[in-house]
């Protein structure tokens, strides 16, 4: 005999026709609101980690072939002679696609709130108080590697002797470290949400078997199954859950969209380069469905297994 006839027969006795079993009215208690806020918690670490994703990426890929060539010398107008004789024969490799020397004013802007507006006007006196070198930005064709570092130096070395060549990558190396770091950090805090929402609807579905367990034995000796039984708090939980899911991805969206807006607003290129794909919203959208399977999947193996130890 199926458990819905069964609960329809004996309406006076079990209660309401879905949820005889489940008393709780619908946002009355606390189970909607704690998936909800799960899930605002999981779409903000989620949006984070996928953003930090993909500001590696284009990082990488902007700095994957580049160069940074210094000419550290005192006297002006040697190390003007020296970085003309460096820019010359880097346009004339094979290996090269794009060389740049920074403007003097460029460099000038870059200094000033470090070392004072004097040092950048040194860049054009013969009295500078602290040398700065000039600096060329070369793009390779392709990948920068240790072996083409090496050779890139030593032709450059052995016409400027004051030449400094350093791989882009190896600057940001740090900062690569870091944004990884947080990457498992956002990782970690999904996963660790997650179990909560799971072990949060075990008590929920705990609870519930315990309150209505002279009901639960009623429905067992009318016929009614584990599985059916099972079926019913399931059915409850993914409606919780679906209710909670909807108002998480909401007020979790809204955060996002708030902290985007005020990261947008640095003008940053490197923070420009975080900006979510169509890929990253439809992963964003998927944590709410995520979160219904993961509670239907934990009341269903929780009331199955508690219904095995209790009849």
């Amino acid at each position: 005999m199926a458990l819905g006839a069964v609960i329809r027969r004996n309406q006076p006795r079990f209660g309401a026709e879905r949820s005889g079993l489940l008393q709780q009215a619908r946002l009355a208690g606390p189970m909607p609101w704690v998936i909800a806020i799960m899930v605002a918690l999981t779409v903000m670490a989620a949006a984070a980690g996928l953003a930090l994703s993909n500001v590696a990426s284009n990082a990488s890929s902007a700095i994957s072939g580049g160069l940074t060539v210094q000419v550290v010398e005192a006297a002006p107008a040697e190390r003007d002679r020296q970085a003309e004789v460096a820019v010359a024969l880097l346009r004339n490799r094979d290996d090269v696609a794009e060389v740049r020397r920074v403007p003097d004013a460029e460099l000038e802007s870059l200094v000033e709130p470090w070392l004072g507006a004097q040092a950048g006007a040194g860049l054009d006196s013969g009295d500078e108080a602290i040398p700065i070198p000039a600096l060329i930005d070369v793009r390779l064709r392709g990948p920068v590697t240790e072996r083409r570092l090496v050779d890139l130096r030593a032709a450059l070395t052995a016409s400027v002797p004051a030449a400094k060549v350093d791989a882009q990558s190896n600057w940001l190396g740090p900062v690569f470290h870091a944004i990884h770091s947080l990457q498992w950090l956002a990782l970690g805090l999904i996963v660790l949400l997650a179990t909560t929402s799971a072990a949060a609807v075990w008590l929920a579905a705990r609870s519930s078997l315990g309150s209505n367990r002279d009901t639960i034995e009623i429905v067992h000796l009318l016929g009614g199954t584990d599985s059916q039984i099972a079926r019913i708090f399931q059915r409850s939980i993914a409606v919780d859950a679906l209710v909670g899911g909807i108002v998480g991805l909401l007020l979790g969206l809204g955060a996002v969209f708030l902290l985007g807006s005020q990261f947008a607003a640095l003008g940053s290129g490197m923070v420009a380069g975080g900006a979510l794909g169509v890929v990253d919203w439809l992963a964003i959208g998927a944590v709410p469905v995520a979160g219904v399977v993961i509670a239907m999947l934990t009341a269903r193996l929780t009331v199955l297994g508690a219904l095995r130890r209790m009849l």
